[in-house]
């Protein structure tokens, strides 16, 4: 009974794990192609651009590239040509490592469903550039570097931009690395967009069934802007309760298991029980031996015998 009681607490972590896994997806797939860009590295050379060969087969579309550079090279030369990056002189990496890998990413038809915009559709796939240490090309999951432009920005050329609906405004999209949505007016001449760090960026209209119109875009703002603030508290208010309940399922299986383990105590002290009564244990001499609980046959007198 009690191997149950620890498979249950098990099984319930397990859940909790699988769960809270779900609000991780990006950065899962950041790692996970990371892990296949660093592939393409054999016998690599610096300042190479290397295209990966292969992606896993549920991501069947995405490109990925990697490149080796020093970091003392990258900040004094930049890179003229990354597919659709252009990274200017200037760029410095933190921490600082003496060598890094600029990885691309073109999530293809995959943009929408990592990065999923209410209100507004994709007119170009969502291009990543992010960077990691090059110190040892098999590690995987490594954690990200932080790229940060300090004189021109990198400029991202959406080249297979789609063509814009009439009427509508393309605006640049950048994601941080939670995800994090942030836009811009317009897109700059050339279909290009600027940045001054790494992440994820797209190009995007708003959807048709979801434009507003001008009298209404003033009370649409406002009340995004109270919504976002609701949510956020709903989010604070859930993440206590969720946290109150996960303590209080454990607790629950802590002292069912305590109540299962005094039930089966109780079932051993029955069993000895029924198969038979423990004789008493007395001291003899130097050792001790069982004893009869019940007293000895009353005497009785001869003439209780006579006829």
């Amino acid at each position: 009974m009690g191997f149950l009681c620890t498979l249950q607490v098990l099984l319930f972590l397990h859940l909790i794990q699988q769960l809270s896994a779900t609000n991780v997806t990006t950065s899962s797939l950041n790692a996970l192609l990371q892990d296949y860009s660093f592939r393409a590295f054999v016998n690599p050379r610096t300042g190479i651009i290397y295209d990966a060969t292969t992606v896993p087969s549920n991501l069947t579309g995405i490109k990925l590239a990697a490149v080796r550079l020093r970091s003392g090279s990258l900040r004094k030369h930049g890179v003229p040509s990354l597919k659709e990056f252009s990274i200017p002189t200037g760029v410095v990496v933190k921490p600082y490592v003496t060598r890094l890998v600029l990885v691309y990413q073109n999530l293809a038809n995959y943009s929408h469903l990592y990065y999923p915009l209410s209100g507004y559709d994709y007119v170009a796939p969502v291009l990543g550039l992010l960077a990691y240490d090059a110190k040892n090309l098999s590690v995987v999951n490594l954690p990200e570097l932080e790229l940060t432009a300090l004189n021109d920005p990198i400029r991202i050329g959406f080249s297979d931009l789609e063509r814009i609906p009439q009427g509508s405004s393309a605006k640049c999209v950048s994601f941080d690395s939670r995800g994090k949505a942030s836009f811009k007016d317009s897109v700059q001449p050339g279909n290009t967009c600027e940045t001054d760090r790494q992440g994820h960026f797209s190009v995007v209209v708003k959807s048709v069934a979801s434009a507003p119109s001008p009298e209404s875009e003033g009370r649409t703002k406002k009340k995004k802007e109270g919504d976002e603030d609701s949510s956020r508290t709903w989010i604070i208010v859930g993440s206590v309760i969720g946290g109150l309940i996960v303590l209080g399922i454990l607790l629950f299986l802590v002292l069912r298991c305590q109540s299962y383990k005094k039930e089966e105590k109780i079932r051993e002290m029955e069993r000895a029980g029924e198969t038979g009564e423990a004789l008493r244990m007395t001291q003899v001499g130097e050792t001790r031996a069982p004893t009869a609980t019940t007293t000895r046959t009353q005497p009785m007198l001869e003439t209780e015998y006579a006829a």
